[in-house]
């Protein structure tokens, strides 16, 4: 417990005495050392919560001059005052000039009586404060013990029960989204407003960083959790003392091997789930109440989904820039550096359906998502600085489609420096803009994707691309292609139902032409014959 100025009082062999009534508030100051100083004006030397003794060697007699020397004392931090009184000292009591400085000042004014030496005062004090660090530091390790035998037992919510018991507060711990994974007795189950802008800002950092604020006489600590990514987050709630702060490493050096350990238990679970994923793509034309029911199984019930497509960390032709959001992103392998990414993306992706497969430029990470995420913002904190593709919104039974043009868009977010997404406004200008080769099939691919998937997509390709360069001709067309009109029609009408793209509309249009046109090779300026005007435009 910490020192007051009342043990001292209290202690027989000090015999200190206090020279006016001195409230309770001041006798419960603490005192954390103890010092001689006989300087007219000590004050700039002291550091706070001092005993400062003195024999009053140059002590003034003016009450003026006393209250001086007081307002120093006081405003240099002093717990107390104490003279020395004693045969052959200056003072055999406390003058009144200074007794009443003192009680002016509120400053505690102590006597201390011939015979007991400041030394012994000074080792009362230095006692004292050692026996309060050994308190602490047997409380520490007390604490530290029972987190340790609850740890032992395995799951997370022993250990912060052992840890409110122990120190009284609150403390949660929550997965890398925000989302409550357990709680102690006395901690939110719902983190207070205040609470999330802490958790953000070091969700945002990963491992690098803690955050602390006090709001509405409530004080919050957000810890990271993880060894070498971030796993988690630990919420403290409440006023910690000198004994549960030592224990925080400790604390959080635990609940971090756990959430490691929940990790590794849980990959089977992400296996399953990535090989649920592969089974559902290998069937090219699965039925809509299969695929839906694939979904479901692994909780994702929305109605439309959008693939996902991103380029692994170690892969070639990525950026590489650095993640503050997690630590040891690569670790040894791009293949183990992918596994991580993917990891984090089944966490934060509804349903789990994620998978790692090679690509081209390297290793990359295919998911399916539903409509309504926000699939930016995720691939902001668990992909950050990755190229990215993002599908069209499709029913479950054409993922397999809004993945493949998801994969057409990665030279496009390598190009541009942000994921990219189907249907993006400027697209096709920022293309011709660019006029880079691989970057212009990989926009061809996106549009067309789905038609090379189709049954007939060839034929389906060549009627589109004939229609578009006779400016929407049908009779055109027909007679180009040598077959009735009708057919063209249903053609095109399968190529809008593939595609999600309206003929009659011009962005689509020119969508459609441009990819047609890259495909043929006549893409402005690359060469070839020249390219007819875009059609609707």
């Amino acid at each position: 417990m910490p020192l007051h100025l009342s043990d001292l009082l209290a202690r027989p062999d000090l015999d200190l005495s206090v020279t006016y009534e001195v409230p309770p508030h001041l006798l419960a100051r603490t005192v954390e050392a103890a010092t001689v100083s006989d300087l007219p004006a000590p004050g700039k030397w002291l550091q706070g919560g001092e005993l400062l003794m003195t024999i009053g060697l140059l002590l003034p007699r003016e009450p003026a001059a006393c209250r001086a020397y007081v307002r120093d004392v006081a405003e240099g931090g002093a717990a107390c005052l104490a003279l020395g009184l004693g045969q052959g000292l200056p003072y055999q009591e406390a003058p009144e000039p200074l007794v009443r400085a003192a009680q002016e000042a509120g400053l505690p004014l102590l006597t201390v009586p011939d015979g007991v030496p400041f030394i012994a005062v000074t080792k009362a004090v230095f006692d004292a404060r050692a026996q309060e660090q050994r308190e602490l530091l047997q409380r520490a390790f007390a604490t530290q013990r029972r987190l340790t035998a609850a740890a032992t037992g395995g799951g997370l919510r022993p250990m912060l029960a052992e840890w409110t018991a122990a120190t009284g507060v609150g403390a949660a711990v929550l997965d890398p989204l925000g989302r409550l994974l357990a709680a102690g007795e006395r901690a939110h189950r719902t983190p207070p407003a205040q609470a999330q802008e802490l958790l953000a800002r070091v969700a945002a950092h990963g491992l690098r960083g803690s955050a602390a604020s006090t709001a509405a006489g409530q004080q919050l600590e957000v810890q990271p959790l993880g060894a070498r990514r971030l796993r988690g987050l630990l919420l403290l709630t409440g006023r910690l003392d000198d004994a549960a702060r030592s224990v925080v490493p400790g604390l959080v050096s635990l609940l971090s091997l756990e959430l490691e350990r929940r990790h590794l238990r849980d990959e089977p679970e992400r296996r399953r789930r990535s090989a649920l994923l592969s089974e559902l793509l290998a069937d090219e034309d699965p039925s809509a109440d299969r695929a839906r029911d694939v979904l479901q199984s692994v909780g994702l019930t929305a109605e439309r989904v959008r693939g996902v497509v991103v380029a692994a960390p170690g892969g070639a032709g990525g950026r590489t820039g650095p993640d503050p959001s997690q630590e040891g992103s690569a670790e040894g392998s791009a293949e183990g550096a992918a596994q991580e990414m993917a990891a984090d993306l089944a966490l934060a992706l509804p349903g789990g359906l994620v998978r790692v497969v090679d690509g081209a430029a390297g290793p990359v990470i295919e998911a399916v998502a539903g409509e309504d995420l926000d699939v930016r913002e995720v691939l902001a904190r668990f992909a950050p600085h990755r190229p990215a593709g993002i599908g069209p919104a499709a029913g479950p039974e054409a993922v397999r489609v809004s993945l493949h043009q998801a994969a057409g868009l990665l030279a496009l977010s390598r190009a541009g420096g942000e994921p990219a997404q189907a249907r993006q406004s400027q697209a096709s200008r920022l293309l011709l803009d660019l006029g880079d080769r691989r970057t212009l099939h990989g926009y061809a691919d996106t549009v067309l994707g789905p038609l090379d998937l189709a049954d007939h997509g060839e034929e389906l390709t060549a009627t589109l691309a004939a229609w578009l360069e006779t400016g929407g001709a049908w009779d055109a067309t027909s007679r180009r292609l040598g077959v009735h009109r009708h057919t063209v029609r249903n053609r095109l009408d399968k190529v809008m139902d593939l595609t999600g793209r309206r003929l009659d509309d011009p962005d689509d249009r020119f969508d459609l032409w441009l990819a047609t046109r890259i495909r043929q090779g006549g893409a402005p300026g690359t060469g070839g014959r020249p390219a007819p005007p875009p059609p609707g435009r």
